[in-house]
């Protein structure tokens, strides 16, 4: 696996690609690709981007949102992944689990997610580059399932893994599963989504079959050609979270299984996945993945904020729960509701 830090350390500095933070927007129990127009949806979403999210979202979403929370201030987009609950090893009762943000992030970032957009791989490594296609206006994708249940279906999910960080620099090996012991700086999620589109359909009744995953590995790594099912090389998303469980350590008990779970009762990490609205503005993106070169800085033709003015950017509450606190059930665990 070649991970961000290790990237860094291994390869000469010659970087392809965006990477940048998106503070939180909302944490609802909404998820308009999945369940259009349910309110509220089965479990709780984290939620990161442009004002926009709603109920329902169709059309151009970057011509719709007038805000982000994110620091390129013309990725309009939305993402968003389940929440993580903590259930307490005596009472049972649960308590949502904090983001905090990624090392090295923007100032005054406020949980949220760290948003990855690579052409090839995160670094260039010597070898040609790909043409890349932005996504087009009204696209929407889905990585991973809440339905995953075993270790075996989760070798079918490259890139959705969790790793135990011991501080900022050292993250640990990852793995497909929670981990099993108290992380001393918390649990590090990261979703990698498919990067071959059929070049046809903005989306599909599954919202994955339009897409094609060539990757076989964890980590950031060389990305083999698309097929000729799905032959249009988009880019490389991936979405990493900083889930605070460090608070809940003392409460774990020694040996005792893990205690996290998903907010649609995975009490096994196999489950995590991810959505991916697009919604940048213009032609944003693509005149950013043009760029041969570029690293975090918005390729020198993007449009950034400050954090403090992206965490200004907020959607209404729409579901009207409490999601966070000591609770006696997850939100939604008994209303009679199609999972997700």
């Amino acid at each position: 696996m070649k991970s961000f830090i290790a990237a860094l350390a291994l390869v000469a500095p010659a970087y392809a690609g965006l990477r940048f933070a998106c503070s939180q927007l909302t944490i609802q129990r909404l998820d308009p690709i999945v369940n259009p127009g349910q309110n509220p949806s089965r479990h709780v979403h984290q939620i990161v981007g442009g004002n926009a999210f709603n109920v329902t979202m169709t059309g151009d979403i970057g011509a719709e949102a007038t805000c982000t929370t994110c620091e390129m201030s013309e990725d309009l987009s939305n993402y968003w992944t389940p929440v993580l609950y903590f259930k307490h090893p005596t009472n049972g009762s649960y308590h949502r689990v904090p983001i905090i943000k990624n090392t090295s992030l923007a100032n005054g970032t406020k949980g949220g997610m760290t948003i990855y957009y690579t052409p090839h791989d995160l670094c260039r490594d010597g070898l040609e580059q790909q043409p890349i296609t932005a996504f087009p206006k009204g696209f929407r994708m889905t990585v991973g399932s809440p339905t995953t249940s075993t270790e075996e279906q989760a070798k079918a999910h490259a890139g959705l893994r969790f790793q135990c960080l011991v501080n900022t620099l050292n993250r640990g090996p990852e793995t497909a599963d929670f981990p099993t012991e108290p992380c001393p700086g918390g649990i590090f999620a990261s979703h990698h989504f498919p990067a071959c589109w059929d070049g046809k359909n903005v989306d599909s009744p599954d919202h994955q079959s339009h897409m094609y995953n060539t990757i076989e590995e964890d980590g950031f790594e060389n990305a083999p050609p698309c097929p000729a099912s799905h032959p249009v090389r988009v880019p490389q998303l991936t979405l990493e979270t900083v889930w605070d469980t460090t608070k809940f350590n003392d409460m774990w008990p020694k040996g005792a299984p893990n205690p996290f779970m998903w907010s649609f009762n995975g009490t096994k990490g196999y489950g995590t996945h991810a959505d991916y609205l697009f919604g940048w503005k213009d032609d944003s993106l693509q005149r950013a993945m043009n760029q041969s070169e570029c690293f975090y800085d918005g390729c020198g033709i993007l449009e950034k904020q400050t954090m403090d003015v992206a965490n200004q950017c907020t959607v209404p509450e729409m579901v009207g729960e409490e999601t966070d606190g000591w609770l006696t059930e997850l939100p939604g665990q008994g209303a009679d509701m199609p999972m997700k």
